[in-house]
């Protein structure tokens, strides 16, 4: 699954638009590599993003095309 998509279905960001925006300033980077919204999940990658101040980091724990708000939580394990 494609990074942006990842990040909107597990609802860390709310749109897939800001998901991207995210990716194309460098805010985003999985396995401790800067990435772009077009990279590849899986599970077992640790991502981290950067909001101004606050840096949230966490390991892909399953991945699914559509979730409900009780199947998002179940999608990212927080580090």
């Amino acid at each position: 699954m494609r990074l942006d998509k990842f990040l909107k279905v597990s609802r860390v960001i709310k749109r897939r638009t800001v998901a991207n925006e995210a990716c194309d300033a460098g805010r985003v980077s999985v396995n401790g590599k800067i990435a772009k919204a077009s990279s590849e999940i899986k599970v077992g990658d640790i991502v981290e993003i950067k909001f101004g101040e606050k840096i949230i980091k966490f390991e892909v724990a399953n991945i699914n095309e559509v979730a409900t708000k009780a199947g998002a939580e179940g999608m990212i394990k927080p580090l």
